[in-house]
């Protein structure tokens, strides 16, 4: 997938240093979750599960073919929508590029390939209530609330979530529920 600034691929090997030098910056990861990778050990391990499961694209700089993010599709079924297909989208981006719109640039192209391309009747996006970025993002992107939930995250913290969904437009008649 190509946007104006982005390449979005599947993850490469030769993305580990890039990978390990966002992901060990403090406030980068604990915006979804994780804490900073404390060695390239560590980046590696996840960069292998990304790899494999081949449902989270790398995004690429196009300027200077750095890798400074990444965009996941998630199986997380909605109670609420049994018999519909959709994921929920995930992000993350260097600290080093916040603040230019990339994120929403690459998550509509997402939006657009799930929607035109695999044809899924709905996508979910959620954000920790204290992270007003990811909330900008959701925003930027048509995305409309859905319901508040609590998180448990990897490091043990407890979080109030908020969570969007957006409907494929092709296909509104199934999702009116």
């Amino acid at each position: 997938l190509e946007t104006p600034r982005l390449i979005l691929r599947s993850w490469r090997r030769e993305d580990l240093e890039d990978f390990y030098e966002y992901a060990r910056v403090d406030g980068v990861g604990q915006m979804a979750g994780w804490k900073p990778h404390e060695s390239i050990e560590k980046s590696r391990e996840i960069l292998s599960h990304f790899i494999e499961g081949r449902h989270t694209f790398a995004l690429e700089w196009k300027e200077n073919h750095k890798t400074i993010g990444s965009v996941g599709l998630e199986q997380r079924p909605v109670d609420r929508f049994p018999a519909l297909r959709g994921r929920e989208i995930g992000y993350v981006l260097s600290k080093d590029y916040w603040g230019r719109g990339i994120m929403a640039e690459a998550v509509r192209e997402v939006i657009h390939f799930c929607f035109e391309e695999l044809d899924f009747d709905y996508l979910t996006c959620g954000h920790f209530d204290t992270n007003s970025q990811s909330r900008r993002v959701i925003e930027k992107c048509g995305f409309h609330f859905l319901e508040e939930t609590d998180f448990t995250d990897r490091m043990g913290l407890h979080h109030r979530c908020l969570l969007y969904v957006l409907y494929n437009p092709n296909r509104r008649e199934k999702t009116d529920v």
